[in-house]
């Protein structure tokens, strides 16, 4: 067991786990913050994607060991009253259907969006083609990545 200083939305935290226990699992077992999903375990599904430094991260293979300093943001912290335009294109397109995987969708869309503020149909599908969504909402996805991209 080790102390763990984080800076997670934007406000400090801190826990005594193992170094090796990934950062889903303290998000969501230490702080509550409970949005970032578990899907698969192994990095490949995407729905427990947060940000390290506005990167999108897998937080389900990261051991919070190599979080640092990094500043971590979770769909909680994506914006403070779920305004975010990304956040507002989802609604505003009606992607989700069963919504388990929405939080690492998002959150993939945004860092994406912040480095390419105007993609094409293409530059969404790369970007977007590590999250796995079981409802096969994809054309949905990639139509709220577009309208996103319009409001920022």
């Amino acid at each position: 067991m080790a102390q763990y200083k984080l800076k997670i939305n934007g406000r400090d935290y801190q826990a005594d786990v193992d170094p090796d226990t990934p950062l889903l699992w303290v998000l969501r077992d230490n702080f509550g913050l409970v949005g970032t999903k578990y899907g698969c375990g192994i990095a490949a599904c995407g729905a427990c994607t947060v940000h390290l430094n506005g990167e999108a991260t897998r937080s389900c293979v990261l051991p919070v060991s190599a979080v640092g300093t990094s500043k971590v943001t979770t769909i909680e912290g994506l914006s403070a009253n779920g305004d975010h335009p990304v956040q507002k294109a989802w609604d505003e397109i009606d992607v989700p259907q069963c919504g388990y995987c929405q939080a690492g969708q998002i959150m993939t869309a945004a860092a994406f969006l912040k480095r390419n503020p105007k993609p094409t149909d293409a530059d969404i599908d790369a970007a977007m083609s590590g999250n796995i969504c079981r409802c096969g909402t994809y054309h949905r996805i990639r139509q709220a990545v577009q309208v996103a991209a319009t409001k920022k």
